[in-house]
């Protein structure tokens, strides 16, 4: 079995400029991430880029790039563009703005793909109400055997009846290369649309996508106050 790490890496971005080239002690964001990828059980690593500028930082530390197209409107098209050229069964998609993010994910996300489920993504028990209710922080309930049955950007479930066991949703996927091929495919559908969260497609096309649980500690970059964060932990 072989698994590809794929990091797409959009230069601009509205609330931090050129996100992936933004300094971090010394070292490009999208390098932080890259280098701690290459620390997993993955079989290869490769920058997905949409400019040139991306691309040159990446090799610059010894790093794999692709330059793929700027149209793409989110990760996993971008990734797919990659993938289609390369051999792999599995392609995990590593967002370039997770920095702090383990090898022991990505590989508690390797342990968990089977053949008979098409994707596998991550989750993270909340405890603050104020996560819980926060729409940029997205909210996944699953079945009795860990498929994902709704993501949302609404807290889910309604607590009537003193429930406290909600789960924020990690963005990182593991796909099946073939379903990644078939995914992006798809037209976008109503409740992905409603909630602009790409996952819901899957699920709404009729396809399991596994939820594993983590404890690893993991901050998204979007904001300078983020970076702030992330400089001082680093």
């Amino acid at each position: 079995m072989k698994v590809v790490g794929i990091i797409p890496a959009r230069l601009m971005s509205t609330r931090l400029q050129q996100k992936p080239l933004v300094d971090i002690n010394g070292k490009y964001m999208i390098q932080h991430v890259y280098e701690r990828a290459l620390k997993s059980n993955l079989d290869d690593v490769i920058v997905a880029c949409d400019d040139i500028k991306v691309f040159e930082a990446v090799t610059s530390f010894g790093g794999k790039a692709m330059m793929t197209s700027k149209d793409h409107l989110n990760g996993s098209s971008r990734i797919a563009e990659v993938a289609k050229d390369i051999s792999a069964d599995y392609v995990i998609n590593i967002q370039g703005d997770e920095p702090l993010i383990t090898p022991i994910l990505i590989n508690e996300i390797i342990n968990a793909v089977e053949p008979s489920v098409h994707v596998v993504t991550v989750k993270q028990k909340l405890i603050e109400d104020k996560d819980i209710d926060n729409p940029n922080c997205v909210k996944v309930i699953t079945d009795l055997n860990n498929n994902a049955i709704y993501f949302s950007r609404s807290r889910i479930p309604f607590n009537r009846e003193n429930f406290n066991n909600y789960y924020k949703h990690i963005g990182i996927y593991c796909y099946q290369k073939d379903f990644l091929m078939k995914y992006v495919e798809l037209k976008p559908s109503s409740l992905e649309l409603a909630e602009s969260l790409e996952q819901l497609r899957i699920i709404e096309n009729g396809y399991k996508l596994k939820v594993i649980e983590t404890t690893q500690v993991l901050i998204g970059v979007d904001t300078e106050e983020d970076l702030a964060h992330v400089r001082k932990l680093l």
